[in-house]
């Protein structure tokens, strides 16, 4: 049966069609015969036990430059109108992701929301990722420079980066020195009231911080990204490149371990981050990526095996 979805995303103009994930689930959500609108996190309205926003009708094609195309907007009623809606605006994970996600919890016994709004709520990146701290390197959550230093003297050289951060942004690798350490500890103090995540540098990050994709708690697939030149950092958004790659055990005893909680608290797609083949660092459920590269290099339809989840998940 055809479903109304309704995704709540980023502006369509921006995307880089040729990666982009939520972009892959939209046209194959439509490829089954889905029915698509398009609307922005700040156009939800709540009144009366409804709530709504000015969303596009929307088609999409993989025709770069000519990739979407909206119908007139209408008031779309996402409680009663919408079957899905997917919540894919990317982070920061500030106040307005958090309100969002609180409205959208206010329809979630009759819209399903992908994925489950309290559970992204409730399970930040590099928060939830502690519940499984045995797979983590050593880890100090804190604001405070002396408890950081003592932590480099412990370990060396560390990893010092926002809590709530995202993309790898403001990743800083810190030398044993620690020369510049409280100039940094300063700035992020200035700049985040939370607390900042600092981890002993982890020298496997060279052979790359693999991507491993779980649908409705099970392995999709996984891609490796290597750092660019000069870089620690693998994210694609700063520089990384994708690779083929395959698991190890303990890649795999680990998405084991998760893979039940996942699906217990509605997380349908989340994209974890392993370094060295057994190093947890992130847990990632509010926008997570990945899936076109997965396709691309093991032609496995990631994105189909997540329509499969929604809509088993609607009976």
């Amino acid at each position: 049966m055809p479903l109304t979805v309704a995704v709540q995303m980023d502006p369509l103009a921006g995307l880089n069609i040729a990666g982009d994930s939520t972009f892959a689930l939209m046209l194959s959500a439509q490829a089954r015969g889905h029915r698509l609108f398009h609307y922005l996190a700040e156009d939800l309205t709540y009144s009366d036990g409804h709530l709504w926003a000015k969303a596009h009708p929307v088609t999409v094609q993989r025709v770069a430059g000519d990739h979407f195309r909206f119908g007139e907007p209408v008031t779309l009623d996402l409680g009663d109108k919408a079957d899905v809606v997917l919540m894919r605006q990317d982070p920061p994970f500030d106040l307005g992701y958090i309100t969002a996600t609180h409205l959208l919890e206010r329809i979630a016994d009759r819209t399903l929301v992908v994925n489950d709004p309290a559970s992204v709520r409730n399970a930040p990146e590099k928060v939830f990722v502690l519940d499984y701290a045995h797979f983590m390197p050593p880890t100090l959550v804190t604001r405070s420079l002396e408890e950081a230093r003592a932590f480099l003297d412990t370990h060396g050289v560390i990893v010092v980066k926002p809590l709530h951060g995202n993309g790898g942004k403001a990743i800083f690798k810190v030398e044993r020195d620690g020369a510049n350490l409280s100039a940094l500890i300063e700035v992020f103090n200035m700049t985040w009231r939370e607390p900042h995540m600092i981890q002993a540098f982890l020298p496997d990050v060279a052979k790359g911080d693999k991507r491993i994709v779980l649908v409705d708690g099970e392995i999709a697939g996984a891609i490796n990204r290597l750092p660019g030149e000069g870089e620690i950092r693998s994210n694609l958004a700063v520089g990384g490149s994708a690779v083929k790659t395959e698991l190890t055990d303990t890649e795999r005893a680990i998405c084991a371990e998760l893979g039940p909680e996942l699906k217990r608290r509605g997380l349908i797609f989340v994209g974890i981050d392993v370094i060295g083949g057994k190093w947890l660092t992130e847990i990632n459920v509010t926008s997570p990526t990945g899936i076109v590269a997965i396709e691309r290099f093991d032609g496995t339809d990631v994105a189909g095996m997540i329509w499969d989840a929604i809509e088993a998940r609607l009976g």
